[in-house]
């Protein structure tokens, strides 16, 4: 098995050469913690970084109700959707990952991470996440809910919305469900896999089906 690539090597990575370009997009898309450190470091043959994510960044507001903070990542293949009455504000420095699914209305705090196949649906009741939030692979966010009632079919079922919150500070695992009417508090972390269906009170550690508290997580 070849061992990864030390930090110099992924640096010399998509360099002037157009292939080579195209390629190192891709491992933006999919790793996009990339783009701020090699955005940072200003190397010479990665200077058409920043231009990129301009253009890509551009198109997307064109066609929908989306602002994007300063120093943000927006991978060209991430699927955003924000409706006139359903905007998504993302705020500095965040990195939304390829394949990953928004649909308004969303806020974002600063220096949030949204990573690969994460899908975050915002119902009518929005989303809205804090700051310093990691969102990980396969993460999903639901605010809205189908009503249950056994006397109609459930492709005639009511929905309601009520959103979902976020503070600051959190980390949701990945393939971690969490539905409409939670609340997450600063600073709490939700298990890979767990469901969420009751407010995370801040520092809480969760995990499992449904979720419950597994320790604070300023306890060793």
């Amino acid at each position: 098995m070849s061992s990864p690539l030390p930090k110099s090597s992924m640096d010399e990575q998509g360099g002037n050469d157009s292939g080579n370009q195209e390629r190192h997009k891709r491992r933006l898309s999919y790793m996009p913690w990339l783009y701020h450190t090699q955005r940072v470091r200003n190397l010479p043959h990665l200077r058409w970084l920043v231009g990129w994510q301009q253009d890509v960044q551009a198109e997307l507001q064109q066609q929908e109700n989306v602002e994007i903070g300063e120093d943000s990542f927006v991978a060209p293949d991430a699927q955003i959707f924000a409706e006139p009455h359903r905007p998504v504000i993302i705020g500095a420095r965040c990195s939304i990952a390829a394949t990953a699914y928004l649909h308004g209305p969303i806020r974002l705090g600063d220096d949030v991470s949204i990573n690969p196949g994460a899908h975050l649906e915002g119902g009518r009741g929005g989303i809205v996440v804090g700051s310093n939030v990691r969102i990980a692979a396969g993460a999903k966010l639901f605010a809205f809910d189908h009503g249950l009632a056994p006397g109609a079919p459930m492709s005639a079922q009511p929905t309601t919305s009520v959103g979902i919150r976020i503070g600051d500070d959190v980390w949701v695992g990945a393939n971690a469900g969490i539905t409409d009417g939670v609340t997450i508090g600063s600073h709490a972390v939700v298990a890979m896999g767990a469901v969420v269906v009751r407010d995370v009170p801040e520092w809480a550690v969760v995990g499992g089906v449904p979720a419950r508290s597994l320790r604070d997580r300023r306890t060793p």
